[in-house]
């Protein structure tokens, strides 16, 4: 029995002492090796939404505030979904001064529900717009229309999209412009635009007009109608399709013109201001 237990501490003692000589050179190597975080770094992340969308051009709101407290970045206002408010903060931290946020919110360029176009074929398998433009390339009959199985829906952290009558909507009162439907679109069907903006196309189709007139009565058929009656060249075909120069835009001596002229009704006025500016 004497023998066993000697032999079992023989076996023990020498692993529990390398343990310990581990333990205290690990101890001391993170002390003697240990960089110094900067201070700033966790203050400005605590500003930052958390939303790790991507839209400062960084790797999330951790690699944001790295490169603001270490001076890789001056630019107070890149974080869209946390809005002047965060900015505000950021540049309190860093005692610059504040820039104003460019507020953004999603837009769905595609407004071919189940009223102007149908479907083409009878999708059955994973409910997800990625499976079936994999498969199918699209359901619809436009092959540049919303899918309407909710990807971007399911990508918003804000609820701030839904699918109905077959395409997805958003509602730009809840959107932050955090741009992650962007992303998650196969169709590239969304796209950010400046909250102040109030004129959108909605459709995507780049086929010649009577191929899009035929798939969608409410796609651009390149008529080029919204095109000749702006006053400020802010509105071009391009690949049969209408696109906005929103640059151009606000200097309009006849604002909403290109939407009255509008042949199939592609071309939106509305209010599109995000959360930024319900006051």
């Amino acid at each position: 029995m004497n023998e066993t237990l000697t032999a079992v501490l023989t076996a023990v003692i020498p692993i529990v002492i390398i343990g310990i000589i581990c333990a205290v050179v690990l101890v001391v190597a993170s002390k003697v090796m240990a960089v110094k975080e900067n201070e700033k770094i966790p203050a400005i992340r605590e500003c930052l939404p958390g939303a790790n969308c991507g839209a400062c051009g960084f790797a999330g709101c951790d690699g944001y505030a790295k490169a603001l407290a270490e001076g890789e970045t001056t630019a107070t206002n890149l974080c869209v979904p946390g809005g002047d408010t965060v900015s505000k903060k950021i540049s309190e931290i860093l005692g610059v001064e504040f820039e104003d946020v460019v507020e953004q919110v999603a837009v769905i360029h595609c407004a071919g529900d189940c009223k102007y176009t149908q479907d083409r074929v009878e999708y059955s398998g994973i409910q997800s717009c990625a499976a079936a433009k994999l498969i199918f390339g699209s359901k619809g009959d436009c092959p540049y229309g919303c899918l309407g199985f909710g990807d971007c829906l399911k990508a918003c952290p804000n609820n701030a999209i839904c699918i109905e009558n077959g395409i997805a909507h958003v509602n730009t009162k809840l959107c932050v412009g955090c741009g992650l439907c962007t992303k998650a679109c196969p169709n590239g069907l969304i796209s950010l635009m400046a909250d102040v903006e109030r004129v959108v196309v909605t459709c995507s189709n780049k086929d010649k007009g009577a191929v899009t007139r035929k798939a969608c009565k409410n796609g651009c058929i390149g008529c080029k109608k919204c095109e000749k009656v702006c006053s400020q060249n802010a509105i071009k075909v391009v690949n049969n399709l209408a696109v906005i120069d929103y640059s151009k835009c606000p200097d309009c001596d006849d604002f909403g013109a290109c939407a009255r002229e509008c042949t199939t009704g592609c071309i939106m006025l509305s209010d599109f201001s995000g959360i930024h500016r319900v006051k």
